[in-house]
């Protein structure tokens, strides 16, 4: 059955990638709603732009009118919100635009849905899902393995502990949604998901702005000692589950998304470098230059209440959906370096700041 799907934030990383899914493997019309902020990238959908099933608003999700026109014309029958501040250095730096998007317009959107439910017919009604994508931020910190043996994962149960004021952000964005459940009866969902990686990712993150880095012959700066853990998935797997979720989950739920990759910061930039010796080997100019990429590693600073580790229990959606991640992280991870090297120029302004010699 064709429907309208309502995406927040369509045109950042994991967005669009849902977008593109959506769009090939499914007969659904796709709304998307964007800012446009530094991190979106209108190229990411240049494959859909022209299809007739997709439409593009650039509104902001805290404009209440402009919400309110967006639910009254296309009626979806289901919202799939990602729009969102989601970087942690910048939430410590600049922490106004977190609570305004990630809260403010949370709340926003939340208000928006819930009046255009009342308005629906009751068969509308029972099709109508809010689906809310969050992170595995929100937890907190988990023991490291360095510490203790068999630490656990991060379920759906696990209590908020949030460390930073993104990952604040989006527990207080989690607690609208099931608030809004709760009292207002709106038919919602909510996904914590691990780290993502994969092409088009905006280079402040790690395995983009390292592989840049690289590539630019500067610095790879490394927090700390580098032994912070992360799980990784990659996003045509993430954007998988989130459609699973959004049209078979159950109302109410939470499902953590996770592949079971956990890798140390400083050992997946070994990697990365490893594979860049074999892709693109460095150049031999003389006495002193770097014969390999992990010469460019530096240790810096680490940043405040940095979480050691994050490591997510996806056995729910596997048990429930029958969700399985189809990458490995080694194939993963080499599909996404030699992406990023096809597609020197999709950021032109960190190419920008590249050939200006200056570290993104």
């Amino acid at each position: 059955m064709k429907k309208t799907i309502l995406v927040t934030g369509g045109a950042g990383f994991i967005g669009s990638a849902l977008i593109r899914y959506l769009i090939a493997h499914t007969d659904h019309h796709i709304v998307n709603i964007d800012k446009l902020t530094y991190a979106a990238n209108l190229r990411a959908l240049a494959s859909v732009s022209a299809n007739p099933r997709y439409r593009f608003e650039q509104i902001d999700i805290a404009d209440q009118p402009q919400i309110q026109r967006i639910f009254n014309h296309y009626q979806p029958d289901i919202v799939m919100h990602l729009a969102a501040e989601s970087h942690v250095d910048r939430s410590i730096d600049a922490p106004a635009d977190f609570i305004q998007t990630n809260i403010v317009g949370t709340y926003v959107l939340l208000e928006q849905a819930r009046a255009y439910y009342q308005t629906l017919a009751a068969a509308k009604q029972t099709c109508f899902r809010f689906l809310h994508i969050s992170t595995d931020e929100v937890y907190g910190d988990l023991p490291h393995p360095d510490h203790q043996p068999n630490p656990p994962l991060f379920t759906e149960t696990n209590a908020y502990a949030p460390s930073s004021p993104y990952s604040a952000s989006k527990a207080a964005s989690d607690h609208l949604v099931r608030a809004w459940h709760k009292t207002y009866r709106l038919p919602i969902l909510i996904t914590h998901c691990a780290n993502n990686y994969g092409p088009y990712q905006y280079p402040e993150k790690l395995i983009p702005r390292m592989l840049l880095n690289a590539l630019a012959h500067q610095p790879l700066p490394i927090y700390g000692s580098g032994h912070q853990i992360r799980d990784w998935l990659h996003v045509d797997d993430h954007v998988r589950a989130l459609y699973l979720v959004a049209s078979q989950g159950r109302i109410g739920e939470t499902y953590n998304i996770g592949a079971h990759n956990e890798q140390r910061n400083i050992d997946l930039v070994h990697t990365l470098c490893h594979l860049l010796d074999r892709l693109v080997p460095l150049n031999q100019t003389g006495q002193g230059a770097p014969t390999s990429y992990t010469q460019l590693i530096t240790y810096v600073q680490d940043r405040p209440g940095h979480d050691q580790r994050y490591a997510i229990d996806a056995s729910k959606i596997q048990r429930e959906l029958g969700w399985t991640p189809q990458y490995t992280f080694q194939t993963g991870l080499q599909n996404t370096v030699q992406w990023y090297l096809d597609n020197p120029d999709i950021f032109p302004s960190v190419g920008a700041a590249q050939r200006a010699g200056r570290l993104f």
